[in-house]
């Protein structure tokens, strides 16, 4: 796609951003100011925040949270359903991957939605076979 670039960002357009997270079902509840607090501190110090932008439109983002040192996980992957099917999420996963290279990461993981698994395949991802993702529900901590 001509004119697209991929960035490593440490501020972006909330608005933009907010409806990512909207349009992929991450973001539920109403957008007020601390929304876009939230988001912007999401961007700010999140390791490694890439965003996808044609003209003045961010069409895609991404996100590696990592201590910097050992390991990373990449998460927040999205493109714009106008967008999709065009390498920009190829194109969010290879810059992710190359500035943790670049920070001599070398392990690097993530959580697929169910139906995602393979095109995270054709990109070099493989299964963590005896391995099971787990989360914890915050209404069951007392």
């Amino acid at each position: 796609m001509a004119s697209l670039e991929v960035e490593v960002v440490k501020e972006a357009d909330l608005e933009q951003i907010l409806a990512l997270y909207k349009q992929a079902g991450w973001w539920n509840e109403p957008i007020d100011e601390q929304s876009y607090e939230r988001v912007r501190r999401i961007i700010s110090d999140t390791f490694c925040f890439v965003i996808a932008r044609y003209q003045d439109r961010i069409v895609g983002m991404g996100r590696s949270i990592s201590d910097g040192v050992s390991d990373a996980y990449i998460q927040d992957v999205v493109v714009d359903k106008d967008f999709r099917r065009q390498g920009i999420g190829e194109a969010i996963i290879h810059r992710i991957v190359q500035f943790l290279l670049e920070h001599n990461i070398r392990w690097i993981a993530l959580i697929s939605e169910p139906g995602s698994e393979e095109f995270y395949r054709q990109i070099g991802f493989r299964d963590m076979i005896g391995y099971t993702p787990l989360f914890l529900p915050i209404e069951n901590i007392e």
